[in-house]
């Protein structure tokens, strides 16, 4: 049977031998696939420009956007069988730290998804989050390839049974300025980022970031976009006050 699937399937971009893509999506899924042509777009990245018989644009774009509403689908089921306590606050945070953008690019950094893409654009031009971003794209496809039961035994065997450990991701923080925001509204504390660009002597564009409590600078930080730079201040500021809102939030 597997011998015959193989036949149909054309060969991918991504392999220099007919059937090495078969088998190396096969391994991950742990199940065989039906139809390569979902994997193959799930690793096509926007720069080859490919589109189908209508004209519509053929990427991973679409089914990253599908591989998000499911591994939440998946995910919130979880939480809601494993952690009957948890109201709706705690099981949105809990989900939220799961499906991070910096647990997403983990996985698919695991996977070694980025092997399989096929562009245009040189791999140390992608950007970090390229990880992330192909790991939902594989999710939806294994949805479009074998339906929900298929998804959903993937997403169980080889993420939550081993990426997920509900006791340690309590203790996790994802974002410092959400963590900083909120305490800052808790307590009344007049707060800002006061965001300009600090280029120095180095290449690229650059941007620093001072953030104030009450007019006094609490966290500064320096980083290639506004977000990250935000974030990193964030943090500095987070650890600077750790213990008064430890202290708060417990």
């Amino acid at each position: 049977m597997r011998k015959i699937i193989k036949k149909i399937f054309k060969k991918s971009p991504s392999s220099n031998q007919d059937g090495v893509f078969f088998d190396k999506i096969s391994a991950i899924l742990g199940f065989t696939p039906l139809n390569l042509n979902y994997y193959e777009q799930a690793f096509t990245h926007r720069s080859t420009n490919k589109t189908d018989a209508q004209g519509n644009q053929i990427n991973y774009e679409r089914l990253e956007f599908l591989g998000d509403a499911m591994l939440g689908s998946v995910i919130a089921a979880h939480l809601y069988k494993e952690v009957p306590t948890g109201d709706e606050g705690y099981l949105t945070k809990m989900r939220s730290k799961i499906v991070s953008r910096e647990h997403l690019n983990e996985l698919g950094r695991d996977f070694n998804l980025i092997q399989f893409v096929e562009s245009k654009v040189s791999p140390q031009h992608f950007g970090e989050n390229i990880h992330g971003n192909i790991f939902e794209a594989f999710i939806g496809a294994i949805f479009l390839d074998r339906g929900y039961g298929y998804c959903e035994q993937f997403i169980a065997q080889k993420i939550i049974k081993r990426y997920v450990d509900i006791s340690k991701l309590e203790g996790k923080v994802i974002s410092y300025k959400s963590l900083i925001i909120e305490w800052c509204q808790k307590e009344k504390i007049n707060f800002r980022y006061d965001i300009y660009e600090d280029n120095g002597n180095e290449g690229g564009k650059f941007f620093g970031v001072k953030l104030y409590f009450d007019e006094q600078v609490v966290g500064k930080a320096r980083a290639t976009s506004k977000k990250k730079a935000e974030e990193k201040a964030s943090q500095r500021a987070y650890f600077a006050f750790q213990e008064k809102i430890s202290r708060k939030n417990n």
